[in-house]
């Protein structure tokens, strides 16, 4: 089975936005690291001159490549990504080897059955 992983990187209140979007797209789960910060093609400054990094999220999707770009699709909407240069990013790797998922995949086939155009 192939894999992606979507890596999406967004303000935190943007989060469960973009969470409750992917799963409703098939994916089953991600891995969520707060407070990162990054900076833009702008980086916004205080009221000082001095550059502020806000809070982002960083959020890991390991995805079946079948499903990723109905996934991408709705992280794209939920997350407002190409709204305003602040909102965020998301982009999609391929996984050349993952393990430790043969009951994810079953589970996966159970709940969230691809369709024959899909297979």
């Amino acid at each position: 089975m192939d894999f992606k992983l979507v890596m999406v990187f967004v303000d935190q209140e943007r989060t469960d936005a973009v969470l409750d979007a992917a799963r409703q797209a098939g994916a089953t789960g991600a891995t969520i690291i707060n407070n990162a910060q990054g900076s833009g093609l702008k980086p916004p400054k205080t009221f000082f001159g001095l550059e502020f990094l806000g809070s982002r999220t960083v959020i890991l999707i390991l995805v079946e490549a079948r499903r990723s770009a109905e996934v991408m699709d709705a992280i794209l909407q939920a997350g407002q990504l190409d709204e305003r240069l602040e909102t965020g990013i998301a982009l999609e790797l391929d996984v050349s080897r993952a393990v430790g998922l043969s009951e994810h995949i079953r589970m996966l086939s159970r709940e969230h059955p691809l369709s024959e155009d899909d297979a």
